[in-house]
């Protein structure tokens, strides 16, 4: 028994004539995005966080004026010893 083909002599014929593919051009787009103003207040407290974080606890320049306060004999009175007493008490809660 014999089977012969049915159709063309070479039926891969019609898929070895594929044409040549061209290149399409891409253009590069500018990428952009949009922030929120939420987004944008967030930003600028993070910022600010990190200035304070990153800022000496100790007040120098304070420091400096407390001291040279402290040298002058008029300035501890009665009236000082009671507002410290004062803030000191309320600091305690007393």
């Amino acid at each position: 028994m014999t089977i012969d083909r049915l159709g063309p002599v070479d039926p891969l014929g019609k898929y070895r004539n594929v044409s040549k593919t061209t290149r399409t051009s891409y253009v590069m787009g500018k990428d952009s995005i949009d922030v929120s103003e939420e987004a944008k207040a967030k930003a600028e407290l993070l910022k600010a966080e990190e200035i304070v974080r990153s800022s000496p606890d100790i007040r120098e320049d304070r420091i400096a004026e407390v001291k040279k306060r402290m040298e002058d004999p008029n300035y501890i009175n009665d009236s000082v010893k009671g507002m410290v007493a004062s803030r000191i008490m309320d600091m305690f809660g007393v």
